[in-house]
């Protein structure tokens, strides 16, 4: 049986604390088009060095299929590599979190209305019931 854990925190430590997440939300959001934008650059030259690879080792390649596309003149060929993961590139890591315009707005009014909260009360310390409620934000 998991027992729950009861820790009253310092109000302002929260308030710190939040203020701290929404100004990194906020900065995140705004900056992430060029995050996107980065990663898709990033990883457009890993597929390039994938095909490369794939080039390069087409001599070991088994279990060929090809499909022509006559009523647009394409080829798509398609074959197995056996390959160890270690000699492929390594896939760039997408090192930020995409946000959608509701999932932050609703983040931001959230956490927002927490502050609001926070600020007017005159308790020292955050109950956990009102912690387990903001923790995920923090």
């Amino acid at each position: 049986m998991t027992r729950g854990i009861t820790v009253k925190l310092p109000t302002h430590k929260v308030v710190t604390a939040l203020e701290a997440k929404l100004a990194t939300i906020k900065k995140d959001y705004a900056n992430q088009e060029i995050y996107e934008a980065k990663y898709e650059k990033t990883k457009a030259a890993w597929q390039k060095e994938l095909t490369e690879f794939a080039i390069a080792n087409i001599k070991k390649a088994e279990n060929f299929r090809t499909n022509y596309r006559s009523w647009n003149n394409t080829l798509n060929i398609d074959f197995d590599l056996t390959v160890l993961a270690k000699d492929l590139p390594a896939e760039p890591d997408k090192d930020f979190e995409s946000m959608s315009s509701y999932t932050y707005k609703e983040t931001v009014e959230d956490i927002s209305n927490a502050l609001s909260i926070l600020r007017m009360t005159d308790e020292l310390t955050v109950n956990a019931s009102t912690m387990k409620q903001i923790a995920k934000y923090l």
